[in-house]
């Protein structure tokens, strides 16, 4: 049996841009999918801390070190500049392996900058 884990998260990541106007998925600056191990156009689950929102999407990189955290298409109606959400990635373990897995998660400042 496989189960479905947290594999990783960014946690309290501040809504630096929105773009209705791109056809979809969150940006990330590429120094935190990096940090967190989520992978350019992967699967994402956000939860908005503002409004209770929470939303699946894929991430693309942002310019390397920026802070950028963009909701583009249609998540852009999900939150506004400022919102403050969670990017949680999750995957499939085999149950032998749990016990030896823990998530990478990244704690963030107001700035998108790892507090750790």
């Amino acid at each position: 049996m496989l189960r479905c884990m947290l594999r990783a998260k960014l946690h309290k990541a501040t809504v630096t841009e929105s773009n209705i106007a791109y056809e979809g998925s969150l940006t990330v600056d590429e120094a935190l999918l990096a940090a967190s191990g989520i992978k350019p156009y992967e699967q994402v689950m956000i939860s908005n801390l503002n409004n209770g929102e929470r939303f699946e999407t894929y991430v693309i990189p942002g310019k390397e070190n920026s802070g950028v955290i963009c909701l583009n298409g249609p998540t852009a109606r999900k939150g506004t500049v400022g919102d403050v959400i969670i990017i949680f990635s999750y995957g499939y373990f085999k149950e032998e392996d749990i016990k030896d897995f823990s998530p990478r998660i990244i704690k963030l400042d107001e700035k998108n900058r790892a507090l750790e």
